[in-house]
């Protein structure tokens, strides 16, 4: 079994794929989410395995939270993708890309930069999500995780300090969710993989006011 994982949640976009079980991934960093680069990138990486989009079983797509233009792009390369495959059905799934921060055996709780002065907080029992997906303020952060969690981030850039000082020895820096990381998720848990994916956003639209 073949498939495709691609996360763009992040400027550090990356791409990986599972073939039976073995796990290969590129790094994409400091590609521009919008890059009209990206198709070609991928069939230059299958086709480094002997492989073409026509081999894929699977396109797993990290749905976020993060970049709106890089998750939206991701799910419509991959069902464009699977929608022109005409020699096979590709099935085309997702897992949220904050997954690829948790740690086997250990609990994790995952923070990120919701913008407009929130934070939203995932909170993971090895790879079990054991508290969803919650939008806090910053006066909410340290109840909304539990004492024993290690913290880590996908925004160091932008929230490493607020966490160093909320959790202290707990924070333990900031991380990329990688592609690679997803697909032996994906390996080792099918039963996460969650069908008809979309983009995990976390705050509504902003609309421009309406005229009088």
């Amino acid at each position: 079994m073949n498939i495709l994982v691609i996360d763009r949640s992040t400027d550090t976009q990356s791409v990986a794929l599972a073939t039976d079980g073995v796990v290969a991934g590129r790094v994409f960093a400091g590609m521009d989410a919008r890059s009209a680069e990206w198709p070609v990138k991928i069939r230059e990486f299958l086709a480094g395995r002997g492989l073409t989009v026509n081999d894929l079983d699977q396109v797993l797509v990290g749905q976020g939270p993060g970049s709106f233009a890089g998750i939206r792009a991701a799910l419509a390369f991959a069902q464009g993708l699977a929608l022109g495959n005409r020699q096979k059905t590709t099935q085309v799934v997702g897992l949220p890309s904050s997954l690829a921060l948790s740690r086997d055996g250990a609990h994790t709780a995952v923070v990120g930069d919701a913008r407009r002065d929130r934070f939203w907080v995932v909170v993971y029992d090895g790879v079990d999500c054991v508290k969803d997906f919650t939008l806090v303020t910053k006066d909410g952060l340290a109840s909304a995780v539990p004492e024993h969690c290690a913290v880590v981030t996908p925004d160091g850039a932008r929230i490493e300090t607020l966490l160093q000082g909320v959790f202290g020895r707990h924070y333990k820096g900031s991380l990329v969710p990688l592609a690679q990381r997803l697909a032996e998720i994906a390996v080792a848990h099918p039963e996460l993989l969650r069908a008809e994916p979309l983009p995990i956003y976390l705050q509504p639209a902003v609309r421009p006011p309406v005229s009088a």
